[in-house]
C-alpha cells in the first residue's frame, strides 16, 4: 500500500528546471532511501514534498489523500538537514517546545521527553543548553524532536551526516525499530553504506530527474556503491 506517492512533479527555480518530471513512490511500513550526488535535487524533493516549496505542476499524495492536510502532518516527522535550535534552552526544554506544536496531552509529556531522549542516546545531556552541545548532539537531539510525536511516517534529511561511527550505528538501529512499530521511513543520504545495511528500497536522483525508481536493495548484484556510480556514469555519457 503506497503511503507516499510522487507523480510527474517539476519545479522551477530563476526559469531553471531543478525537479524534472520526478515521480516514484513509498510504501507503508518500509525503509525507503532517496540517493543522489550532492545538489542532485533530494532536498528540493523533500522540501517539495513536505511543502515548504510549491511545484509548478504535478501531485503528492500522503496517507492517500492529496498534499498535507491537518490529519496529515499530525502523524508526520521531519528532520531538515540545516537546522536551527534555541540555543539558550537545554534539551529537555526543546523538545517541550516541540510537543507543544502537536497539541499532544501534557500529562504523558515528561514520559515523552525520556523515552525519546534515551533512544538517541542523549538522556544524559536533557539538562544542558544546546549551545553546548557537539554537532553531533544537536543531530541527536533533532532527531528526538522529529520522533517525538510517534509518526506514521518520517521524513529525514541526511540523518547521518555529523554523527560519528557510533551515532550512525545508533541511527540506523533507531530507523529498523521505528519500522518494526509501524513508522514508514524515507530519507536522503548519499552515505551508501548505511542505505545498504537498513533500506528496503531506494530510487536514485542525479542532475534533478530520476534515474532508478523503487530498486529493491535485495535485487542489486555486488556493493550498492558500485551500482550507484555505475547508474550515475550511464547517465554521464
Amino acid at each position: 500500500m503506497k503511503i507516499l506517492e510522487v507523480k510527474n512533479v517539476t519545479k522551477y527555480l530563476s526559469k531553471k528546471k531543478i525537479l524534472k518530471d520526478i515521480s516514484f513512490s513509498v510504501k507503508a511500513g518500509e525503509i525507503y532511501g532517496f540517493l543522489g550526488p550532492n545538489g542532485a535535487g533530494k532536498t528540493t524533493t523533500m522540501k517539495t514534498i513536505m511543502g515548504l516549496i510549491e511545484a509548478e505542476s504535478g501531485t503528492i499524495s500522503v496517507f492517500w489523500k492529496d498534499g498535507l492536510t491537518k490529519e496529515s502532518k499530525e502523524k508526520i516527522g521531519f528532520m531538515p538537514e540545516n537546522t536551527y535550535l534555541y540555543k539558550y534552552l537545554t534539551g529537555r526544554e526543546f523538545l517541550k517546545f516541540n510537543w507543544k506544536f502537536f497539541g499532544l496531552t501534557w500529562k504523558k509529556l515528561d514520559a515523552a521527553v525520556e523515552e525519546v531522549l534515551k533512544r538517541v542516546g542523549m538522556w544524559e545531556a536533557w539538562d544542558k543548553y544546546l549551545h553546548t552541545y557537539s554537532k553531533g548532539m544537536l543531530q541527536r537531539v533533532w532527531l528526538a524532536q522529529s520522533i517525538i510525536n510517534k509518526p506514521k511516517l518520517l521524513f529525514l534529511d541526511e540523518p547521518m551526516s555529523g554523527l560519528d561511527p557510533i551515532g550512525r550505528k545508533m541511527v540506523k538501529d533507531l530507523l529498523v525499530s521505528l519500522r518494526e512499530e509501524g513508522t514508514t521511513v524515507f530519507f536522503n543520504t548519499h552515505i551508501l553504506a548505511d542505505v545498504e545495511s537498513i533500506c528496503d528500497r531506494i530510487s536514485i536522483i542525479h542532475e534533478w530527474t530520476i534515474i532508478v525508481e523503487g530498486k529493491k536493495v535485495s535485487d542489486i548484484n555486488g556493493s550498492l556503491e558500485d551500482f550507484f556510480i555505475e547508474k550515475i556514469e550511464e547517465c554521464s555519457k
